[in-house]
């Protein structure tokens, strides 16, 4: 019986001594105790904000510059964060799928870069806030050879500059 209890209070010990709070900070104040946030935090405008609330991406089908509902859907988030964050500015920059010549992807991506800049202008962004590039196949964010990864590699990436 004895050897029960001293079994359950070490495994009581044990999930005590596991069991983690976050940090308390003290109002010298008031006297009160508040609890820090636990993770990572994302400033606001920034680059991290832009991925993680808004989307800084959109895609395209091949061989086109054309933007999907999807696309201005996430464009039209891209207007809200511009409008919340004025002193903000984009750099779009297009890309394409590794098929087809560096010439004509270079000037696929330009194309699509300008279509996501012309759609945010005409819904009132300033185009002295946005600039264009175009990187055509020479930076995938997907490796391979097949649809899939053309899929994602057919973009315009917005970066918070």
């Amino acid at each position: 019986m004895k050897l029960h209890t001293v079994g359950a209070l070490a495994a009581l010990s044990l999930l005590a001594a596991c069991a983690s709070k976050a940090p308390e900070t003290g109002n010298t104040s008031t006297g009160a105790t508040t609890t820090a946030p636990s993770g990572p935090s994302i400033t606001p405008g920034s680059q991290e904000d832009l991925v993680a609330n808004v989307g800084d991406r959109v895609f395209y089908e091949f061989n086109s510059s054309s933007l999907t509902d999807a696309a201005q859907a996430t464009l039209d988030k891209q207007v809200a964060f511009l409008q919340r964050y004025p002193n903000d500015k984009f750099q779009i920059a297009g890309n394409c799928d590794d098929r087809g010549t560096e010439e004509y992807n270079i000037a696929l991506g330009n194309r699509r870069a300008h279509a996501a800049k012309e759609y945010l202008v005409a819904k009132g962004v300033s185009a002295s806030r946005l600039t264009t590039i175009s990187y055509g196949k020479d930076r995938p964010t997907a490796l391979g050879d097949n649809e899939e990864a053309w899929a994602q590699n057919r973009n315009a990436i917005s970066s918070v500059q």
